[in-house]
């Protein structure tokens, strides 16, 4: 048995908030066969983000998949996101944010804290990227930080993308 801190749990989001979050046509055979994060070896530092449905990305091509999971954390913990590297190796799959950022209060959002990933082929060699539905696309690990011995942030967030500076 490891010694880990075992300091995380996957979920999937409400089934109605998956529904609302996905315009595919088989939305809800899609969120059936949604696969939790998991760590292909023991080994590993990263949590194996799966693909919901089937994407081909061209040249340029940029996409938004609903990955339908959320995440509860320990406070003081941040889950950092990256593309899977043979992906960005190969291809220059690249998070358009280039590292997404889970904070461990966005579980508590209105949205239930669904997790989204925006993803674009950057290849300047013309190569099309192909994802399969259940392929490992993007890795997730999770990360202690500390704050500075002055911070008095009191704030409470409600929501994902820039809704700390509204």
């Amino acid at each position: 048995m490891s010694d880990f801190k075992r300091v995380a749990k996957f979920e999937l989001v409400s089934k109605k908030n998956f529904l609302e979050s996905c315009d595919k046509e088989n939305v809800e055979e899609i969120y059936q066969s949604i696969k939790l994060p998991k760590r292909a070896t023991s080994g590993s530092a990263g949590y194996d983000f799966f693909m919901p449905f089937d994407v081909t990305l061209l040249p340029g091509q940029t996409i938004k998949i609903p990955t339908g999971i959320r995440v509860y954390m320990e406070p003081n913990y941040v889950l950092k996101l990256y593309p899977r590297s043979g992906l960005g190796f190969k291809y220059r799959l690249q998070l358009n944010n280039t590292v997404g950022i889970i904070d461990s209060d966005y579980y508590y959002s209105d949205n239930e804290g669904h997790i989204f990933a925006k993803l674009t082929n950057d290849s300047n060699e013309d190569k099309v990227v192909s994802l399969k539905k259940g392929e490992a696309f993007m890795q997730g690990i999770f990360v202690e930080y500390g704050i500075t011995l002055d911070d008095d942030t009191t704030e409470k967030r409600n929501g994902g993308f820039g809704s700390t500076t509204r």
